[in-house]
């Protein structure tokens, strides 16, 4: 099941879970210490593909004034290798282009994902750069 909520909708059990695994793979799995709680998730939009209360798959979505951003997509690692980072990546384009008609979609993808997202209709805006020591571009998708 996909959910959508703000933050200041989502339960105690939600916002753990959903930062418990932003840590489990963005700060454990990658050895990348970094503030990876950050001010953006006072105010964002989370996108949880759950089964059973167990998360499974997660995005955040962040409006800028002339654009939108998602980022922060993980599967957790038991259930990856079933297509749940295309579930959760189709329904986070899908809420965007409903909720914010019209803009454009800026994402900063992890290099090694560039394939991925261009499946999608992104396409790189930048060269490859380190972002935490880890090698990101830039890419849009315009409407």
């Amino acid at each position: 099941m996909i959910t959508i909520k703000n933050t200041n909708e989502l339960t105690p059990k939600e916002l753990i879970d959903i930062l418990k695994a932003r840590v489990a793979v963005f700060v454990v799995e990658q050895n990348c210490p970094y503030q990876e709680v950050d001010d953006d998730d006072y105010n964002t939009l989370h996108v949880c593909l759950t089964e059973n209360g167990n998360l499974e798959a997660y995005t955040r979505i962040i409006e800028d004034e002339d654009k939108i951003h998602f980022g922060r997509v993980l599967v957790v690692e038991k259930y990856r290798k079933q297509g749940l980072g295309e579930k959760i990546v189709s329904a986070t384009i899908e809420e965007i282009k409903k909720r914010f008609p019209g803009k454009t979609i800026q994402i900063q993808a992890q290099a090694y994902l560039q394939k991925f997202y261009a499946g999608f209709g992104f396409k790189p805006i930048s060269d490859v750069y380190l972002e935490d020591n880890i090698p990101h571009l830039d890419m849009i998708m315009e409407f």
